[in-house]
């Protein structure tokens, strides 16, 4: 399974996601912001967390027009795997690829903890190493995470099973307290928590590592 990790002007979270990847079994290429290009054969792309160009305009605003962005986009729309983390997350839903849109935390503050969450679904190769209903800990850490959406979308969202996480309990105003989302397809996933933080022993949680080893698993079974 060959994974490409992006890195944009202001990722902080690129080398973490890159390296728990690899743990997990993933041959990992890095690439650039300004490539046009994804290298042959990559199965999923991993769009990292940080301040991509430093979060002017929107978060997420100025990384969906970089050059990498066309490429991705292309990626999957042929059906492609796509992982996006925080900022990643941002990038997705302003690239169209995820629907709704992240916003100012409730309280307008930075939010920084390890963050109980409730597997909401466990039908996607993304999360199918959990069960459903089952309450894992990952670190969370961003301002812009109030994930919001239309009646008729989050509505969607039920009715199809795409809800992928949920804040257990409420971290940042999010509604229905949704942390992560998938694609109609089931093969994007966009989450504001970060598991590649929560994927080795020494950061206190290893619960992120599973999202990772049965992601690897399905796509390199496929």
């Amino acid at each position: 399974m060959k994974a490409a990790v992006v890195t944009f002007p202001g990722s902080n979270c690129d080398r973490d996601l890159a390296v728990a990847l690899a743990q997990a079994g993933a041959d990992v290429v890095r690439v650039w912001h300004k490539d046009r290009e994804l290298p042959e054969g990559i199965d999923l792309v991993g769009v990292p967390g940080g301040f991509s160009y430093g979060d002017y305009l929107r978060c997420g605003a100025i990384a969906a027009q970089s050059p990498i962005s066309g490429a991705l986009k292309a990626h999957a729309g042929r059906g492609g795997y796509v992982l996006g983390i925080c900022n990643g997350f941002q990038v997705l839903t302003e690239l169209g690829l995820l629907p709704g849109a992240l916003m100012r935390n409730a309280g307008l503050t930075f939010v920084c903890r390890q963050a109980p969450l409730r597997v909401a679904t466990a039908d996607s190769a993304f999360t199918r190493g959990y069960a459903a209903g089952q309450q894992i800990i990952v670190p969370v850490a961003h301002h812009d995470g109030n994930y919001q959406i239309t009646s008729e979308g989050l509505a969607e969202l039920r009715d199809q099973d795409r809800i992928a996480f949920t804040y257990d309990p409420a971290v940042n105003g999010s509604v229905d307290a949704i942390a992560g989302v998938l694609s109609a397809n089931r093969r994007v996933l966009g989450m504001m928590p970060h598991p590649e933080r929560a994927a080795d022993a020494a950061t206190g949680s290893i619960d992120g590592q599973r999202l990772f080893t049965a992601l690897v698993d399905s796509l390199a079974h496929a």
